[in-house]
């Protein structure tokens, strides 16, 4: 049995995109999502697995569940949860100059001052109003964090 899952992933690799569609509907019994092919192979080589060997305990996926429960609905986590982590280094040219600020445990530091948000950062650079969050690529215009 081990010898034949090891061929069928192999051969995952032979295929071509086409034929990897194919296969994931034989073992999905559903249209493959319209990701790039490195995505199939994975998804496909766990599925091959699973129903070779199993899927997840019952106990994992009750506690898979649990977490999920503890981390609320998706987009709903505060804006501290959003911000990047202490240390980070975020790096924005502006007129042809590169700007650098580092994110502080409680703030921010921009040319060794410290700042209490990405926009008054902003401001000093530029001169008017930005969202810092946008102004250094860290939400896109739509609002949607990176």
């Amino acid at each position: 049995m081990t010898d034949t899952v090891l061929a069928r992933l192999a051969e995952l690799k032979t295929k071509d995109i086409v034929a990897l569609k194919s296969t994931w509907r034989d073992l999905f019994a559903a249209e493959p999502p319209p990701y790039n092919r490195k995505f199939l192979e994975s998804r496909l080589a766990y599925r091959i697995q699973e129903l070779a060997y199993g899927g997840l305990k019952p106990e994992t996926l009750k506690r898979l569940a649990a977490l999920a429960g503890e981390l609320g609905p998706r987009g709903s986590r505060s804006p501290s949860e959003n911000r990047p982590i202490a240390g980070t280094r975020l790096m924005r040219e502006w007129q042809g100059i590169q700007h650098t600020a580092t994110v502080l445990a409680d703030g921010f530091e921009y040319e060794g001052r410290p700042y209490k948000s990405l926009s008054a950062i902003a401001r000093t650079i530029t001169g008017t109003r930005w969202n810092g969050w946008l102004f250094f690529g860290l939400r896109s215009q739509k609002g949607a964090s990176r």
